[in-house]
């Protein structure tokens, strides 16, 4: 694999876990979701978070989706290092 391939790859991937915990942050805080950088990072989110939701249990209090889909990105981002090394 390219070394920018897979640079831009990494950091997209990187890119994703922020706007994840940003989001995940802005769930601790009343914002007002018509807040347009709300919209955004739901936007981006959402996508990723519920298809792994639908598998979860539905009764649990906290919301695991995002702490199982950072672990997904994160293996994501060493196949591709371990990729580029190659």
């Amino acid at each position: 694999m390219n070394d920018q391939v897979a640079l831009l790859v990494t950091l997209f991937l990187y890119f994703l876990i922020i706007a994840i915990i940003v989001r995940s942050l802005f769930s601790w805080f009343p914002v007002s979701r018509d807040n347009e950088f709300v919209r955004l990072l739901d936007t981006i989110t959402e996508p990723l978070l519920a298809p792994v939701r639908q598998f979860l249990p539905k009764g649990l209090m906290i919301d695991f989706s995002a702490m199982i889909v950072i672990v997904v990105l994160y293996v994501m981002i060493s196949v591709v290092q371990m990729a580029a090394s190659r």
